[in-house]
């Protein structure tokens, strides 16, 4: 039995702060051999920071760690690779202009013996080759990591961090963007993990896969431990008052919706990724559509199309009957057409920026007088967003590295939200956010609704994008394949369309 093994791990009075912030509060933790442990708790309750401790990111304020029973000193990512522990990172940590093999074996290239020293590209395709398998992606090793998908992304960052041979395992958020298929096979290689004696910490928001695959919960909550569920414990209402505190209902169910005349029309578009196929809807003041399908169906693409990310190749763009060119960013916004993008860390947000010039950056120019930024009235926005959303952080000159992935979602939305939009297309935007927040953002959906913003909701959780949207459009290879009125939708008619 795992409960008598002794710990691997034994994690005690963990403590660690950022400026005006108690990330850790004497903390415990431990596992044990071939154990998986869930570490759940809403955005900011401290999950990372734990995970980046003991992957050696940041040093220990006080405590202690031991490894096997033996007191162990991590200061460095080195070190923690030492004692055999791997972080799967729910910000990837790889680099778009190298190939899948050069990411995988990143400073740890295998050499040919000679005069010089070369490196073996042909042992690092092999054995790419082989973990890549592992983890289910079928895809060669020199292909260019720019050329994935963010769910592929995903699986090249676990097969890198399981080609290390680690026998503890950090998985942040690791099916946050990956399909039910692409899930199945990470929990398949997570058993097979499990048979040669690895550990693993799970972190998820995805409660109902925790319910799966943990052997034990931990909970934190602010930053101290709330609790610990065993096995037979493990349902959703537990974990979720382990969470909160309190009781909170599984999901948010949209009330029904007084729609007036249609705010956005899309007549086919056609986008750089799929040229050959045709994209056209309306929706309505006030109407969420869902935009659901498998990974690589188009959804996002069509999305950086209406944006103006990526400049769509035909078709016609209205809104409110009015047609739109939209050649960049700057037109659609100028519109009133907003994107909250799949990936807040490199696309929708500036990096070491603070809360408030990542709020006012896109309308900078209102706050300008004689070319001098008024900060006091961008100071006054950034503020109201910040109340209105329950962002966490101590004021709005918070660095937005310091804020927790939940929170760093909410900035997205209040720089948008500031500028009373017409249209906002959401792409994943609960994506590694805690049952609470998730419940706050649903509300917000709900109230950007009643004020007639029409929305586009692109979701990977089945249940999120039937419990949200007045109709779902379902997309397969760059088209349409049916939209679902509401009496229409469930999980089964969905999935039929996604792999028409």
């Amino acid at each position: 039995m795992i409960s008598n093994l002794e710990p691997v791990l034994r994690m005690q009075g963990i403590c660690k702060q950022f400026p005006g912030v108690t990330a850790l509060d004497s903390v415990d933790f431990e596992i044990r051999p071939s154990e998986v442990v869930a570490l759940i708790g809403e955005n900011g309750a401290g999950k990372s920071t734990l995970m980046k401790v003991l992957g050696g990111i940041h040093p220990p304020d006080a405590g202690s760690i031991h490894i096997d029973g033996s007191p162990a000193t991590i200061r460095s990512v080195r070190d923690a690779a030492r004692y055999g522990i791997g972080f799967i990172h729910q910000e990837l940590h790889l680099l778009d202009n190298l190939d899948i093999a050069a990411n995988v074996f990143l400073g740890r290239e295998p050499t040919r013996a000679g005069l010089l020293k070369w490196i073996d590209r042909k042992a690092i395709e092999a054995e790419t080759e082989r973990q890549l398998i592992r983890v289910g992606l079928n895809v060669s090793p020199r292909t260019l990591l720019g050329n994935l998908s963010l769910a592929q992304q995903q699986l090249v960052e676990i097969a890198k961090a399981v080609g290390w041979n680690a026998r503890l395992l950090i998985m942040d958020e690791p099916t946050s963007c990956m399909t039910p298929m692409e899930v199945d096979r990470l929990f398949k290689v997570v058993q097979d993990l499990r048979s040669q004696n690895v550990s693993i910490i799970y972190i998820s928001h995805r409660l109902s896969e925790i319910e799966k695959i943990a052997d034990r919960v931990v909970a934190l909550r602010d930053g101290k431990n709330a609790g610990a569920l065993d096995q037979l414990a493990i349902n959703h209402d537990n974990m979720v008052r382990l969470m909160v505190g309190r009781s909170l209902k599984d999901y948010h169910t949209r009330n029904e919706a007084t729609l007036g005349d249609i705010r956005l029309e899309i007549c086919n578009v056609r986008t750089r990724r799929y040229p050959e196929s045709e994209v056209s809807f309306a929706i309505r003041r006030g109407e969420i559509l869902g935009l659901a399908g498998l990974v690589g169906s188009g959804r996002t693409e069509l999305a950086q199309a209406l944006f103006g990310v990526d400049k769509p190749i035909a078709g016609t763009v209205r809104i409110d009957g009015h047609p739109l060119t939209i050649r960049s960013p700057r037109d659609a916004i100028d519109a009133g057409m907003f994107l909250a993008p799949e990936d807040r860390r490199t696309a929708g947000l500036i990096p070491h920026m603070s809360v408030r010039e990542n709020i006012t950056l896109p309308d900078l120019p209102s706050y300008a007088c004689s070319l001098i930024i008024q900060r006091n009235q961008e100071s006054a926005t950034a503020e109201k967003m910040r109340t209105q959303l329950v962002i966490k952080a101590s004021s709005v000159e918070t660095d937005i590295s310091n804020l927790s992935g939940g929170n760093q979602q909410k900035v997205v939305l209040a720089k948008w939200l500031a500028l009373n939009p017409k249209v906002i297309l959401f792409d994943e935007p609960t994506r590694g956010i805690d049952v609470g927040a998730k419940a706050e953002i649903y509300t917000l959906i709900q109230q950007l609704s009643e004020k007639g913003v029409a929305m586009i909701l692109i979701s990977s959780e089945m249940e999120e994008i039937i419990r949200n949207s007045d109709r779902i459009a379902v997309m397969h290879d760059g088209r349409i394949t049916g939209i679902l009125d509401r009496s229409q939708c469930s999980e089964e008619a969905v999935m039929r369309l996604a792999v028409a």
